[in-house]
């Protein structure tokens, strides 16, 4: 269930419905959402909305300010995704360090020597 507070405004059932749609796309990260907490507030250049989600390795906020609010629940939750993507995706990054593998009985057998004759035989 996410809980949505707002300060100043009142939460419309198409502004409920919006906000649970973005954070239903962080779904398609097979990601269990842990008290997702979305704060709206109504400031004089527009809106102002943070949400924070917790998952079960991490915890994500992410807030976005913008005159339109339907424009700030994207972005907010253009972040949030952002977020998600970059932590899962962390193991097969280029600096990650995989665990070293120990040699298998099957590779203790094989020869390491070369031969020559090979050489002779597929030359053009």
């Amino acid at each position: 269930m996410i809980k949505i507070t707002s300060k100043d405004f009142e939460v419309t059932t198409p502004i409920r419905e919006r906000i649970e749609s973005r954070l239903e796309k962080l779904s398609r990260h097979d990601v269990q959402l842990i008290n997702p907490h979305v704060i709206i507030g109504q400031e004089k250049q527009g809106f102002k909305i943070e949400a924070s989600v917790g998952i079960p390795s991490n915890t994500l906020f992410a807030q976005a300010k913008d005159k339109d609010l339907y424009a700030a629940i994207n972005a907010m939750g253009q972040k949030l995704e952002k977020q998600l993507n970059r932590l899962s995706h962390k193991p097969e990054g280029a600096r990650y360090t995989a665990p070293a593998m120990s040699p298998t009985p099957e590779s203790a057998d094989i020869d390491d020597e070369y031969d020559e004759t090979l050489d002779e035989e597929y030359a053009a």
